[in-house]
């Protein structure tokens, strides 16, 4: 993990820059995928299993009895931990609901705008080498709540032609019942174009390589909507000698390990805390099952001294990270000069894994410097927001003028006459 020392702000784009996407080799790849689900459907999906995920498999849904074992698949204990999670994310994800909001903005004038969910809705949960069985609630609980109508859930199958118990598990615990056993760019081009086994939806929600990243940014040219656009985890820890290296170093250890391509971020006052940081990695990396992934995640990591506190800030802000953890003496100073995160984590308590698993907040977050301009997901993305208003005779006349005005001065005349003929007709009427 290299160390920074005090960057000029001219280099920090370069200093700090992501792991880059192979953009063209990668759509090279992607695209003829997306053209042959859509041509082929079902038969395209089945040749791509025996392709990529190297199973043949008997069906693209599995059986009831494979649900069933899956429950009993898994210890008591994990299915309590998921139930708990369960618990939290429904009751702040509830909390987020909005009433419908109705205002007389002048007399006989009222608008109104109402929470409508999105009908059709497609989530794609990883299974490769970490089968997130969290995503499922995290993607699954708001879409359930918010209404929508029909729930498409994708996640690969392994090399026995199934999806890995704790996600089938899940699914069924919040009742998604629509799963099909399908990954990688061919799933989001199955509820991208629909096809025999798979219906076309309207948002597709879920984390995936950057094949799949890839695939969500096409979908959305064939008028289907996404979440946000992602890239792979990230977290920055802001910390001082206040906070403790082992768990600043845990923190950063528990993304590095998430990808190779994964970027983890320090910033520090002292060279001398973030050289115990780094110390503390090695200490800790050793006993990761995933050390070699974290290792190479690593290699694309820094740890950047900063003096002052406002300015390790405005480097924060221009980072735009995904998980941003801030552990440092003056917390609430530093918290209230956040604008760009996708999820902050306060204080030596709060581990960024507690926003992953159960805390409650979601962990489908923009990644990639996409905190500057997109939020992470919530009860609303799946929901839309429709405008009503209604408007009485005597609303008419008071807002009528106001819209004629407006109309003629922007040289747009059947405008304005839509307004004018109602207007004539209520002056005759008086007559």
């Amino acid at each position: 993990m290299k160390i920074l020392d005090n960057p000029s702000k001219e280099t920090w784009k370069k200093q700090l820059a992501r792991p880059t996407f192979k953009t063209k080799q990668i759509n090279k790849i992607v695209k003829p995928i997306l053209r042959k689900v859509k041509r082929n459907g079902d038969k395209a999906l089945f040749k791509f299993a025996m392709e990529y995920d190297h199973v043949e498999l008997e069906s693209l849904f599995p059986s009831e009895i494979e649900i069933q074992a899956a429950s009993a698949a898994l210890s008591p204990a994990l299915k309590e931990a998921i139930n708990v999670a369960k618990a939290n994310i429904e009751r702040f994800h509830m909390a987020q609901a909005t009433p419908e909001l109705v205002d007389e903005v002048m007399p006989g004038v009222v608008c109104k705008r109402k929470s409508i969910p999105i009908q059709k809705v497609g989530l794609y949960i990883p299974g490769g080498t970490a089968p997130l069985f969290s995503t499922v609630l995290m993607l699954g609980i708001p879409a359930v709540l918010a209404g929508c109508k029909e729930i498409v859930l994708c996640s690969p199958p392994s090399k026995e032609g199934k999806i890995h118990p704790a996600i089938l598990y899940t699914a069924s615990l919040i009742g998604i019942t629509k799963i099909v056993k399908v990954g990688g760019a061919q799933a989001i081009a199955a509820m991208t174009f629909g096809t025999e086994s798979v219906p076309k939806v309207d948002k597709i929600f879920g984390p995936g390589n950057q094949f799949v990243t890839a695939a969500k940014q096409i979908a959305t040219k064939y008028g289907v909507a996404i979440d946000m656009p992602a890239g792979p985890s990230e977290v920055l820890v802001y910390a001082d000698e206040s906070a403790n290296p082992a768990f600043v170093a845990a923190d950063l250890l528990s993304q590095a390990e998430h990808g190779v391509d994964s970027q983890v971020i320090l910033v520090t006052d002292t060279e001398k805390f973030a050289k115990r940081v780094i110390k503390e990695i090695d200490e800790q990396l050793e006993e990761l099952p995933r050390k070699d992934i974290a290792k190479k995640a690593l290699a694309n990591s820094r740890a950047v001294i900063i003096d002052t506190s406002e300015e390790a800030m405005e480097l924060i802000n221009f980072y735009a990270p995904e998980h941003l953890i801030i552990s440092v003496a003056q917390e609430d100073e530093a918290v209230n000069a956040v604008y760009n995160a996708g999820s902050v984590f306060i204080g030596n308590y709060t581990p960024e894994s507690a926003g992953d698993y159960a805390s409650g907040t979601n962990h489908t977050l923009p990644t990639y410097g996409y905190a500057r301009n997109y939020s992470g997901v919530s009860l609303d993305s799946f929901v839309k927001k429709i405008t009503y208003q209604k408007i009485s005779t005597e609303g008419l006349k008071n807002i009528g003028p106001t819209i004629e005005i407006m109309a003629e001065n922007e040289l747009l005349e059947a405008h304005k006459n839509a307004v004018s003929i109602r207007l004539k007709h209520l002056k005759k009427q008086k007559k």
